[in-house]
């Protein structure tokens, strides 16, 4: 498995932490040592680490946020390993533009490592509900990062509700926002559940089983 940064960021309620931790999951699965580190500092609602306990058991690595001033968390050291070790690291950094603000203290780190930066889109978000308003959110995380987004994932859904008539939605919606920014669209991300639904549907489906769980679910 060759070594890179995959990073993956995304509105709130875009499902990115559950994209994040699905694909740390199944790039431990197909080989090689893989560090899932918690980015997800600003205003988080799920967070990766609290799937530690699944990551660990499938031998991923992962780096979460340490105590900073009161109840907060704060950036873990370790992270800096991830640009210098070996094999491949998932960041799972916080939605919006000040949840991305993160990044920008290591982007020359990561500009000079193989790296991918993945948007999760989720286009029954109100704040991502058209390309227009999706690009215009990516051109925000691109400037807090300091980095170029480097590919679109559609995640469009609405939690247990999810129809794959949502997913089609925005896949279309997806493909039209991939346009606009001159990117490619990498996966539609959906339950395992509904791909028996979706199997002549055009790109590349990425299965999810759901970890990220409200506390009455």
């Amino acid at each position: 498995m060759q070594n890179k940064l995959y990073i993956i960021t995304g509105h709130y309620g875009s499902g990115k932490t559950e994209f994040a931790v699905n694909f740390a999951l199944q790039l431990a699965q197909a080989g090689g040592s893989v560090t899932l580190a918690d980015l997800d500092i600003v205003n988080p609602y799920f967070c990766s680490r609290e799937r530690k306990a699944e990551l660990e058991a499938a031998e991923v690595r992962t780096i979460l946020p340490s105590k900073g001033h009161g109840d907060l968390p704060a950036l873990n050291p370790a992270l800096l390993a991830m640009f210098e070790a070996g094999g491949v690291g998932v960041m799972d950094v916080g939605g919006d533009a000040a949840g991305a603000r993160v990044l920008g203290r290591f982007a020359a780190r990561i500009a000079a490592v193989p790296h991918e930066l993945y948007c999760v889109l989720n286009f029954n978000r109100p704040e991502t509900a058209t390309p227009e308003q999706a690009l215009r959110y990516l051109r925000e995380i691109e400037g807090s990062s300091k980095l170029r987004v480097t590919g679109l994932v559609n995640n469009t859904h609405l939690c247990t509700e999810t129809t794959a008539e949502d997913v089609l939605r925005g896949a279309a919606l997806a493909r039209e926002t991939a346009a606009l920014a001159g990117l490619p669209l990498v996966y539609h991300a959906v339950e395992r559940g509904l791909a028996a639904q979706l199997n002549s549907m055009e790109g590349e489906l990425f299965l999810m089983d759901i970890y990220m769980k409200k506390p009455w679910e």
